[in-house]
């Protein structure tokens, strides 16, 4: 009998699938180390953004490279979430489940995540009020609504073409006001300043794009004729990854203006994340592609434990996400060690942190398993 990940039975049986709670395990663990940079590494490097970097200037390998291996997280967020979502709404339609109701269980899940950055979030990174990832899902789940209605071709034809020609619309939006976003364009297209203290990270419309890309897989993954994963991303990773080197190589447009200044390594992999460009979407979904081919693969004749870290985070990422940024702040404040050490402080706080985390995501994880209709769910 062929393993939960060839067909789409097992998401009618509520079966998960372990590629994808280890996918999501590796980027939480990934996630942990980034945000233990941002509150004990005092030479961490965030210059991910056009607007941010001077152009030409060196880049620090190691702090470069501790950053640059997160980029991966936030696309496979929002392009997992796209995918579980369409198995979870199949699997409610095969019982049954009026489609006002999967409509309203959506759109308040949408809601709830993405509150959940300016009420919550944003008190422990002390910047003010700041949209980021989970602003980009809640308000990418809302818009899910109405376009899960459309057929796979079109949300597939949608989905590339934001990727490919999001930069025309961020080029549009700066050239109108010096370079100013303004309101909209600052929610919707390049993010920025809204007013003083109120920054967009993640504007919508770039980052639905992975969500609507993750829907698409997912429906792809149901049925009698569903596609071979492993197979899937594994070409799929390896196109993507020849996009990056095509349009990186032409160092013009796909860049979002962040262009590479000579040949060395780490100028082709400074890519711009704010707005994402269509260098960082390639290079970041052609990674994620095929680490879920690796993993799909593995876990075909493998069963996952439920004691393996992976596993553990990746059942529990929402409740993982909103309490580790505080676990990390709060001890860099209370031990008044905010921004004072290095790179090895910051990997020693992450290991501390998952060793920490790993407990209270157990214990959540079978708290929500046993209380499967509760307000859990949301998280």
């Amino acid at each position: 009998m062929p393993g939960p990940q060839h067909t789409g039975s097992p998401v009618f049986t509520g079966t998960r699938l372990p590629a994808i709670d280890a996918m999501r395990g590796i980027v939480m663990v990934l996630m942990a180390m980034d945000h233990a940079s941002h509150v004990f590494n005092a030479g961490r490097y965030v210059r991910d953004s056009f607007s941010w970097y001077p152009a030409g200037s060196e880049i620090p390998a190691a702090q470069f490279l501790t950053r640059w291996v997160t980029h991966l997280c936030a696309p496979t967020f929002l392009f997992l979430a796209g995918l579980v979502l369409a198995l979870s709404v199949a699997k409610r339609q095969a019982r049954g489940d009026p489609e006002r109701s999967i409509d309203a269980d959506i759109i308040k899940r949408g809601i709830f995540i993405l509150l959940l950055d300016p009420l919550w979030m944003s008190f422990c990174f002390g910047e003010g009020t700041v949209l980021q990832v989970l602003y980009a899902i809640g308000v990418s789940l809302c818009c899910m609504v109405l376009l899960r209605r459309l057929g796979m071709r079109s949300l597939f034809v949608l989905g590339l073409g934001l990727l490919f020609f999001g930069e025309l619309a961020g080029l549009a939006v700066w050239a109108g006001d010096g370079q100013r976003p303004g309101l909209l364009g600052a929610f919707l297209i390049t993010g920025g300043a809204v007013t003083k203290g109120i920054y967009v990270l993640y504007p919508v419309i770039p980052w639905l794009a992975y969500m609507i890309l993750g829907w698409v897989c997912g429906k792809q993954m149901l049925g009698q004729d569903a596609l071979n994963p492993v197979r899937f991303f594994a070409i799929a990773g390896v196109v993507s990854l020849i996009v990056f080197f095509m349009v990186r190589g032409f160092n013009k447009y796909g860049n979002m203006l962040l262009y590479r200044y000579d040949n060395s390594l780490l100028q082709w992999l400074h890519v711009s994340k704010y707005p994402p460009s269509l260098t960082f979407s390639a290079l970041e979904m052609g990674l994620m592609f095929l680490i879920l081919a690796f993993l799909f693969a593995w876990y075909r004749n493998r069963n996952a434990s439920a004691a393996n870290p992976l596993q553990v985070f990746g059942r529990t990422p929402l409740f993982f996400y909103i309490i580790h940024v505080h676990l990390l702040a709060a001890a860099a404040w209370v031990l008044n060690l905010h921004r004072a050490f290095g790179l090895m402080e910051t990997y020693t706080a992450t290991v501390v942190a998952l060793m920490v985390l790993y407990p209270l995501c157990r214990w959540y994880g079978r708290l929500k398993q046993a209380r499967p209709k509760s307000l859990l769910r949301y998280l």
